[in-house]
């Protein structure tokens, strides 16, 4: 990996194309806080946190980054980096307590002031109908294992619309649905903690099939631009023998093309290997739906993934699947121990252009950043003292990851817009406070906000880009 840029010593210019748009994004449950304010109903995340030993540190989201009340230091924090969009998104619970039902006045009207301050500042709002806070007791109800939860989801975002749609032109539907499939269903890793392995692929359809109810909704009240966000990978074979090429191909059905085919083409990829002649769940007229047209495609990128085929005796051996993710060797790591390799960003990136060809709208980079330990200095400033933090290795990553998706755009991918993750330091998921992936330091106990290096650094960028 290329030494990390510096405030001291900047990362050369690079230029993008002329309308490119830059943000960053941030998700409610990880940074809104106030979980029992306004009526906010509960949601899975609520659950899982409450439950003894799945969150790392044992913590919670009451608090968090407190943007609930402090979304005006956030606004001014983004208008800071002279940022033209803001990837946020909107609390289910908050809005539709329970899943259903009329909307919550209370919720609607926060969204409503935090729209109005970002206009306000120049900022364009990018909501996101949903990112992992399922309402709990739709969760009770079968949570995203039915089929219901898809047509609850698509009435909540005419809920939302209604509201906004006034103010806010682009709008994503969902947010990793590969995650919650992945992480919540099949190892339980994340809310709502199932570990139903396969037994997890109709979650995948009937995220989809939200998705594509939702979309409808959506432009049934206007001429909005619409688009979703999954989360992709490369996957690297661990060796050339045969049974690892295999495997990678499967981990990558399973991680990337299930979300993404069905979106980009209107039919899913053949699931024989698995023993499936389609997708559970599957029913007339949901291809349709799912495969409508976007006006852009979000892609969430943070690392690769080294596949082999399973150890004997591993989890992954014993559910009978066949693929294992392996650690890379020799490779420099982010906080997370996730692999760096800004190289395989360009790759992926080429390869969806490649793949998708005409049917691949527009893309976004709705999220990509890195974690690391960060620490607060004070430091002697003009005879006072001054907070800071420098996280050289954090500007590092994203230097050579914007310039991977700069390369990409010289190959020929129609990339619009990059938004990086995040914008403040947030409740992390299962890892609780333990990993900080934001430009901007905040402490959880007073939510004082100390922007980092990275954050001049990021302004910088954003001012060299446009030439």
């Amino acid at each position: 990996m290329a030494d990390a840029a510096t405030p001291d010593r900047p990362a050369e210019a690079l230029t993008f194309p002329q309308g490119f748009r830059w943000g960053a994004a941030t998700a409610a449950f990880q940074i809104e806080g106030s979980t029992r304010e306004g009526g906010r109903g509960e949601s899975i995340w609520d659950v899982f946190t409450r439950t003894p030993g799945l969150v790392i540190d044992g913590s919670n989201a009451e608090l968090a980054a407190d943007s609930y009340r402090r979304y005006r230091d956030d606004v001014a924090l983004l208008a800071g980096l002279d940022a033209d969009d803001y990837r946020f998104s909107i609390s289910w619970p908050r809005v539709q307590p329970g899943g259903t039902g009329p909307a919550n006045e209370a919720g609607l009207a926060y969204y409503d002031r935090l729209v109005d301050e970002l206009l306000a500042a120049g900022i364009a709002p990018v909501p996101t109908l949903y990112h992992w806070d399922l309402p709990q007791e739709l969760e009770a109800a079968g949570g995203w294992l039915n089929r219901d939860t898809a047509y609850r989801l698509a009435e909540y975002a005419g809920l939302v619309v209604d509201r906004l749609g006034d103010r806010v032109q682009r709008w994503i539907t969902l947010n990793e649905p590969a995650m919650t499939t992945l992480q919540g269903y099949a190892l339980g890793s994340q809310a709502p903690g199932h570990a139903l392995m396969m037994g997890s692929l109709p979650t995948a359809h009937h995220q989809l099939l939200a998705h594509g109810l939702a979309v409808a909704a959506i432009r049934e009240r206007g001429d909005a631009e619409v688009g979703i966000t999954n989360n992709h990978t490369l996957m690297v074979p661990a060796t050339d023998a045969p049974a690892d090429l295999f495997a990678a191909g499967a981990f990558d059905l399973i991680y990337n093309r299930i979300f993404a085919d069905p979106v980009l083409t209107g039919a899913y990829p053949d699931l024989s290997g698995f023993g499936l002649e389609a997708m559970p769940g599957l029913e007339d007229g949901d291809l349709e739906l799912i495969g409508a047209p976007l006006d852009f495609y979000g892609i969430n990128f943070y690392n690769p993934t080294r596949v082999a085929a399973p150890a004997e005796g591993s989890e992954f051996a014993a559910a009978g699947l066949p693929f294992e993710p392996v650690e890379f060797e020799d490779v420099a790591t982010t906080g997370f121990d996730w692999p760096i390799m800004p190289e395989t960003f360009t790759e992926l990136l080429v390869s969806f252009a490649r793949d998708y060809g005409e049917r691949l709208p527009p893309v976004v980079i709705t999220e990509n950043g890195a974690s690391f330990p960060d620490e607060v200095v004070e430091e002697a400033v003009d005879g006072g003292v001054q907070r800071t933090v420098h996280d050289e290795r954090r500007i590092g990553y994203l230097d050579e990851h914007i310039a991977a998706v700069r390369r990409a755009i010289d190959e020929g991918v129609d990339v619009q817009g990059y938004y990086l993750w995040s914008l403040t330091d947030n409740f992390e998921w299962a890892e609780g406070y333990t990993q900080r992936f934001g430009l901007v330091h905040v402490d959880f106990e007073t939510g004082e906000r100390t922007p980092k290096d990275s954050y001049a650094w990021y302004r910088d960028r954003i001012g060299s880009s446009r030439g």
